[in-house]
């Protein structure tokens, strides 16, 4: 099995035991159940950020540990004071360190979007992502077929949650559906985990220009971005580039600087 489908088959696992110690009527008593969410849409669409969305990430399956002792709170809070238009929370523990109270931390501290990191196969996932305070979910083409996203996609925005599906190829645009938000693209394969921002290049044109498209994994350049947006790119999805400093808040917040410095 590829790393895809190693992780996919323990998410298997995991939600059918979360479902057995959480049922869905607890979830449903979450005081974040009756909440409104926040749109990542319109913060992607705001002048005054660049449109990072700045990911809380301790470990991935190719680079191992990155920041086993980040601070949820510390760098949620000084993500945003640094400019990103939204926070992603990694909550997948097997595969990257993460967990569903990293996502609640970083609610109770920020008043922005944040987007629910994991491999999302089961309604019961979107119930808990909205039962941790998340505002946007993630739906990875190549994990699912096309019925299936649309389906939990129309489950999530039942209940008020936005929709980011992440494609790598061609074929998986019509996994594209009147339910989702925002269409991403990831630079990286989660088969084998090599990244190419060329990816994005390649896709850009070929998304329906009525989706806000974002690019995910593998910039490290401020040029790239500037580069990125020509081709209409609101938003862009980084993690690793903060995480692996002892401060990632100050990495981002530099290298938002960079940026708003390029565009001028």
């Amino acid at each position: 099995m590829n790393i895809l489908d190693q992780i996919i088959a323990q998410k298997q696992k995991e939600v059918a035991d979360r479902k057995e110690l959480y049922p869905a009527k607890l979830l449903e008593k979450s005081i974040f159940f009756s909440s409104p969410t926040i749109s990542l849409k319109k913060y992607l669409l705001r002048d005054d950020r660049v449109g990072i969305i700045a990911e809380i990430k301790r470990k991935s399956p190719s680079k191992g540990v990155i920041n086993q002792y980040v601070s949820i709170e510390r760098t949620s809070i000084g993500y945003m004071q640094a400019g990103a238009s939204a926070l992603s929370v990694l909550t997948d523990t097997e595969f990257f360190g993460g967990k569903n109270e990293d996502l609640t931390i970083a609610r109770k501290f920020n008043y922005c979007p944040i987007l629910r990191k994991d491999f999302t196969i089961d309604e019961y996932q979107i119930l808990e992502a909205k039962s941790i305070g998340a505002d946007v979910i993630l739906l990875i083409a190549a994990a699912l077929k096309p019925a299936q996203t649309k389906e939990l996609a129309q489950f999530a925005k039942s209940l008020g949650l936005e929709v980011l599906l992440e494609i790598r190829e061609e074929e998986e645009l019509k996994h594209i559906n009147e339910s989702i938000d925002i269409v991403g693209v990831n630079n990286r394969n989660l088969k084998d985990f090599i990244v190419d921002i060329r990816t994005s290049e390649k896709l850009s044109s070929l998304i329906p220009k009525e989706f806000i498209k974002i690019s995910e994994s593998g910039i490290s350049n401020p040029k790239t971005i500037i580069h990125l947006k020509t081709l209409g790119y609101r938003g862009f999805l980084m993690g690793e580039i903060f995480m692996q400093n002892t401060r990632p808040e100050i990495a981002c917040a530099n290298f938002i600087k960079e940026v708003l410095l390029l565009q001028k």
